[in-house]
Formats: structure tokens, C-alpha cells, sequence
């Protein structure tokens, strides 16, 4: 029973703190990459030290202090006994250098300094800028975020997204390898370079919500850990810097989207259609919550920029009684926008489904004709499902059973692909009853 409370005690204390411990650690390192190793050390050494001698009073300060330790233990064996070495001695007093030794509980005065109440948000920026830095390529930002800011395990990370432990472990060792070669500093980048930056550390939140909300494969419809995790990091952001309005505006679209998930599985694990879910089941303190992030957007900037713009299409959705009473016109300009401001194929396939729902599938058809014949999204089924659903309202049913034949071959999610089966499956019926009234 002991070990099992502490090794929930482990967990539960790493997910809240491991980003503080690592930046902490960083910070006085100066080196990420082996901040992030004294981190994990100091995981493994809780996990063997809690469950036999219990939880200690200050949790994190324990697990701090084992990573300090490490570092001096570190620092020995390649021999730099100079100024940083020396403090660390100094700091954790006579008899504390040995490794492997208990850390003190609680812990003393000199060892607070790592938790500096003006540093402590400069030091998770400082962690977000790095996990995402632009060097990475966006597998490594996304594996490496999830550990380091999000506290999340190998294991965990390699479930949520279907790939093997060892291609996350590989992907975070080349990671930190390349953060050294490139040399990154630990810091927040100077304020020219924020900006630029900060894109790259949105779009890899967004990047982790997007797997979460629609899984690329597997069972599961929506993964909510995950989501939770993607929500959790866009609003540290939120905190971290708050005078930038596209971090309201992903917040809000992530808000909106996730108030949506309650209705979107129906009692059998099934996805159920936006025109068949109960919008009682929304969760409306997440839409109170999202659309107060994209009007705190509107405030901070000049305008809605690319999150804020798909987080406004998520608001009409959410202020909609139904499909029929959305405001699809608004959701077209809202598209056109955003197809201006962020281009892409997939921007352009759902203007044009809000297309079909304002004007009919007619004048949406001609739009998807022309992402099909650019081969814009050749390995996604979400075209032949779009187009496949436009043919069969415009009653050619050869050629929209051909199209959801396609979607369901490429259809990688289980639960999705049921539905697409259906559909097929629904179009044969179709068909039958024709040639029967026919004869």
C-alpha cells in the first residue's frame, strides 16, 4: 500500500512541478540538455527513495535538491571544479556533497533560491521557447514539450501518439543533442525574436490538441489526457505572456473546441455527427471560458489573427441552437480570412463545407474539384469524405460511393471509419430502394 501511495505521489508531484525542477535546474546549470538528465535522475531516485521511506514534507524541494546533487556529482567527473561547482558546494553545506545522500526535509534556506518568485515564469517561457525551438524538426518539438513542460513519461508520450518508447527516447536524445550542437541558450528569447519564435511554440500546442481531438488512428475518437495536456500548456501561456493576442486566441479555439467533446461519442464509443449531438451535453462553462479568451484576443491585438480567426468560426458553432440556425455565411467570411492570412488545403476544405451549408453543396463542389485535382491533401481521407458527402446531396451516388470507398482506405481512426462504412453501406441501401420502386 506504501508503495503504491508513494509511487502515485511520484506522478502525481512531477506532472505539477517537473517544469519548474527543470528550468530551476537549467537556470543554474546553464546547460538544458543536462538539466533535463539531474530531472529525470532525481524521477528515478523518488521512485526507489518514496515508496519505502514515505513522501517528504516539500516534495519538489526534494526532488530539486537530489537534481543539484547530481549536477556537483556531474561536474566532478569531468573534472570542472571552478565557480559553478564551488557554489553548488557552498550552497548545500558540509556533508551534503556526498551522492546518494538523503536530501534534507525540509529544505534549508540556501536551497529556496532556485524558487525565485521573479524568475519562476522567465524560467517555463524559457523551457516552452526551447522544447519548440525552430532547430527541431516538429516530431522532436512536439516529444520534447510533452517531457519537459508537460512532465509527461516516454511511455505516455509514445501512447498518445501509437509510436514505439524507443523512437520518443531517440527523438528526445537527438533533440537535446541538437539544442547543444546549436548551441541554444537557456533564456527567453529578446523581444525581436519572441514573436517570431513564439509561432513555432503555439503551433506544437496546437499540433498536440489537433491529435487529441481527431486521433490520426487507433480506437479512441478523442484522447482527453492529451487534450487536457494541450489545454493546460495554452493557458500557462496565457499567464507566461499575456500581451499576445494569438495565445488568447488558441486558448479560445482550444476552449471551444473541447467544450464540444461530451456529445461528440455517443454511448457505444460511436462519433456522433455536429447535426446529431445534444447541445445540452456541450460543456458551457467551456464555451463561457472560450469566448472570453477570443474577446480578451480581440483586445490585446489589431485584429484576429490565424487561432483567433478558426476560434471565432468555433464561437458561431457554440452560440448555434442547431445546424440549421448556425450563421454559415459568417463562417464562409471567417474561412475566407483565415484562407488569406494562413493558406491551406485544408482551410479551403472546410470553407468549402461551410460553403455547401450557406448555398448549397453546387457551390461548394467546383472548390473541392479543384483541391482534388491539385492533389492538395493526397494521403488524408478527409477530401473523398467531403466530396463523397457533396455528391451524395447532389444525388450522384455512383460517384459519391466511389469517393467514400477511397476515404474509407485512407481513414486510419477505427471509429471514424465505422461511420464511413455506414455511409457506404447507407448509399447501397439508397440504391436498392430506387431499383425497387423501379421495378
Amino acid at each position: 500500500m506504501a508503495d503504491h501511495t508513494g509511487r502515485e505521489a511520484v506522478a502525481a508531484v512531477w506532472r505539477i512541478e517537473s517544469a519548474r525542477i527543470v528550468g530551476a535546474l537549467a537556470r543554474y546549470t546553464g546547460d538544458f540538455a543536462l538539466a533535463e538528465d539531474l530531472a529525470q535522475e532525481a524521477l528515478a531516485e523518488a521512485l526507489v527513495t518514496w515508496p519505502r521511506d514515505g513522501v517528504p514534507r516539500n516534495p519538489a524541494g526534494w526532488l530539486l535538491t537530489v537534481g543539484r546533487r547530481r549536477a556537483i556529482d556531474a561536474f566532478r567527473r569531468r573534472s570542472a571544479l571552478d565557480a559553478r561547482y564551488a557554489a553548488f558546494a557552498h550552497e548545500l553545506g558540509e556533508g551534503g556533497i556526498f551522492s546518494g545522500s538523503a536530501p534534507s526535509d525540509p529544505p534549508s534556506e540556501a536551497e529556496d533560491v532556485l524558487w525565485d518568485p521573479e524568475q519562476i515564469d522567465d524560467d517555463l517561457l524559457a523551457l516552452m521557447f526551447i522544447a519548440c525551438h525552430p532547430v527541431l524538426s516538429r516530431e522532436a518539438r512536439v516529444a520534447l514539450t510533452l517531457r519537459v513542460v508537460g512532465g509527461l513519461t516516454s511511455d505516455e508520450i509514445a501512447r498518445a501518439f501509437l509510436v514505439p518508447t524507443a523512437t520518443v527516447q531517440a527523438r528526445i536524445t537527438r533533440a537535446k543533442k541538437t539544442l547543444g550542437a546549436a548551441r541554444v541558450p537557456f533564456a527567453v528569447p529578446p523581444p525581436e525574436e519572441r514573436t517570431a519564435r513564439l509561432g513555432s511554440v503555439l503551433n506544437v500546442v496546437y499540433l498536440i490538441f489537433t491529435e487529441a481531438s481527431s486521433a490520426s488512428s487507433g480506437e479512441d475518437l478523442i484522447r482527453l489526457d492529451l487534450a487536457s495536456e494541450a489545454l493546460r500548456l495554452a493557458r500557462v501561456l496565457t499567464r507566461l505572456v499575456p500581451g499576445e493576442p494569438e495565445v488568447h486566441g488558441l486558448l479560445a479555439l482550444l476552449e471551444l473546441t473541447a467544450a464540444r467533446f461530451p456529445a461528440r461519442i455517443g454511448p457505444d464509443g460511436e462519433p456522433v455527427l455536429l447535426e446529431h449531438q445534444d447541445r445540452r451535453r456541450w460543456d458551457h462553462a467551456a464555451i463561457r471560458r472560450g469566448r472570453a479568451a477570443l474577446a480578451r484576443a480581440g483586445r490585446v491585438g489589431r485584429g484576429l489573427g490565424a487561432y483567433g480567426l478558426q476560434a471565432a468560426i468555433a464561437e458561431c458553432h457554440a452560440m448555434a441552437g442547431s445546424v440549421g440556425e448556425t450563421d454559415w455565411e459568417r463562417i464562409v467570411l471567417l474561412y475566407e480570412a483565415l484562407g488569406r492570412l494562413a493558406p491551406s488545403p485544408v482551410v479551403d476544405l472546410n470553407r468549402a463545407v461551410a460553403v455547401s451549408m450557406a448555398r448549397g453543396p453546387g457551390a461548394a463542389l467546383p472548390i473541392v474539384d479543384e483541391l482534388a485535382a491539385a492533389a492538395s491533401l493526397p494521403h488524408s481521407h478527409l477530401l473523398p469524405t467531403v466530396r463523397g458527402e457533396l455528391l451524395t446531396r447532389l444525388g450522384r451516388t455512383d460517384e459519391a460511393r466511389a469517393e467514400l470507398e477511397l476515404a474509407v482506405g485512407l481513414c486510419g481512426n477505427d471509429r471514424e471509419r465505422a461511420v464511413l462504412e455506414r455511409k457506404l453501406a447507407d448509399l447501397g441501401q439508397s440504391r436498392d430502394s430506387r431499383h425497387g420502386r423501379q421495378a
